[in-house]
């Protein structure tokens, strides 16, 4: 067990890399085993998710090689034997599921459990289930368990309800080697959408439409290993550059696609933060304390739900009063936490109202998942006096090393392990 030991006041500056995106690491890291021969992954960043997702396909009998000293990740699905996947691995993160799509595409049979992951409320996997049972699988429930079985996936018109991230990904991964053409209709078009479409079109797979709200699969026989870079981590640009704005820094966020994360530069220039865009970096400035500034989540290209809460962090010390509303998720649980250093937050059914004070104070605090917990070490790096955050290693599920990219700005941070 550890906690981080944050004392604030001290303003960021620096030039800090982004690392590949978890969300797509996560996607590619299994569509990669849908090929009959190896893959090799760049820009695969080091955390435990990935890692998790990792030790899932190597339970099914694929061949899993990380090489975290160059970021790199070689997937080898030819090996891939088993349909059943571990309770004990599935239940830590909901983007586990994915491997249901992956053994219906390859294997014809699935028995997943129903996924667990952070304390976000409900999020059911039935977008996915109904494409399945679309797709031409039989499917039941019972026991926590779905079990999934087709002789061959047919491909159809399927309209996703609500345009979920998740079932677009595994219905993808489920009609690329389907038998005839699968259209997915209101489907998500995140960058890990795109991301995802490109990789697999790279192993012989035929999408179009990625990136828009209608995607067409053309189902193939077989796919094959590929190289490819995952682009970079879209939510962790947006935490350093609101880390940056909210210590009052001057930071250069590297290695980043600036359209990617549009919402969030634009709130932060609402705000008063300066942020200029070069190709592949911003530089963000800090200028006096933050405006408030209202925001809603929204699906891509809106602004994102994974930087709501350090948004609600940066806008606890802005001048004035600000309202976040949450349309995705069931995401203010943390912020009792922010309120144990001095935030002013009331919390009405989706919506947060956020009167801005000058300055936290440091306090003991606890991260209930992976977006809280950036929040509080956020407001952490602003507070004054000292901040101890316990439940780490839900920030170590998906920032590659935070703390040390934070600590090379000037932060001060200290990880500290405790006995179990």
């Amino acid at each position: 067990m550890s906690k981080l030991v944050v004392e604030g006041g001290v303003p960021l500056h620096g030039h800090v890399q982004v690392s590949g995106g978890k969300n797509s690491a996560l996607a590619l890291i299994v569509a990669a085993a849908l090929a009959e021969g190896p893959c090799l992954l760049h820009n695969v960043p080091d955390e435990i998710d990935v890692h998790t997702i990792g030790e899932i396909l190597r339970a099914l009998g694929v061949k899993v090689e990380f090489r975290p000293d160059r970021n790199e990740a070689v997937i080898d699905g030819s090996t891939l034997n088993g349909f059943q996947a571990p309770y004990e691995l599935v239940r830590r993160m909901r983007a586990s599921f994915y491997v249901a799509g992956l053994l219906l595409a390859r294997l014809g049979k699935a028995e997943v459990p129903l996924p667990g992951g952070c304390s976000l409320g409900s999020r059911p996997v039935d977008f996915h289930i109904k494409g399945f049972q679309a797709l031409g699988a039989e499917v039941n429930i019972a026991h926590g368990l779905m079990q999934a079985e087709a002789r061959r996936l047919t491909g159809t018109k399927i309209f996703i309800n609500r345009s979920s991230v998740g079932a677009t990904i595994n219905l993808m991964l489920a009609a690329s080697l389907a038998e005839g053409t699968t259209v997915l209709e209101n489907a998500a078009k995140e960058p890990e959408v795109v991301d995802l479409a490109i990789f697999l079109n790279g192993m012989g797979a035929k999408i179009r439409g990625a990136g828009t709200n209608v995607i067409k699969i053309e189902g193939v026989p077989r796919l094959s290993g590929t190289e490819y870079t995952i682009i970079p981590d879209r939510i962790e640009a947006g935490t350093l550059m609101i880390a940056a704005a909210i210590t009052g820094g001057d930071v250069w966020v590297e290695d980043v696609v600036p359209e990617h994360v549009r919402a969030a530069v634009l709130n932060l220039q609402e705000a008063g933060v300066k942020v200029e865009e070069e190709p592949t970096r911003l530089h963000v400035v800090a200028q006096g304390r933050p405006r408030a500034v209202d925001a809603e989540t929204a699906p891509y290209p809106g602004f994102p739900t994974d930087l709501q809460q350090p948004f609600v962090a940066l806008m606890s010390v802005a001048e004035g009063t600000s309202i976040v509303r949450e349309t995705i998720f069931d995401r203010f649980r943390y912020v009792d936490e922010l309120r144990r250093m001095g935030a002013d937050i009331k919390v009405e059914r989706d919506t947060a109202i956020v009167r801005g004070v000058e300055r936290l104070t440091g306090a003991p605090v606890e991260a209930t998942d992976l977006r809280a917990g950036a929040a509080l070490l956020l407001a952490g790096l602003a507070a004054s006096g000292t901040t101890e955050i316990s439940g780490v290693e839900h920030i170590d599920r998906g920032y590659e090393r935070l703390d040390e990219k934070l600590r090379c700005l000037g932060a001060r941070i200290q990880r500290v392990v405790e006995p179990a």
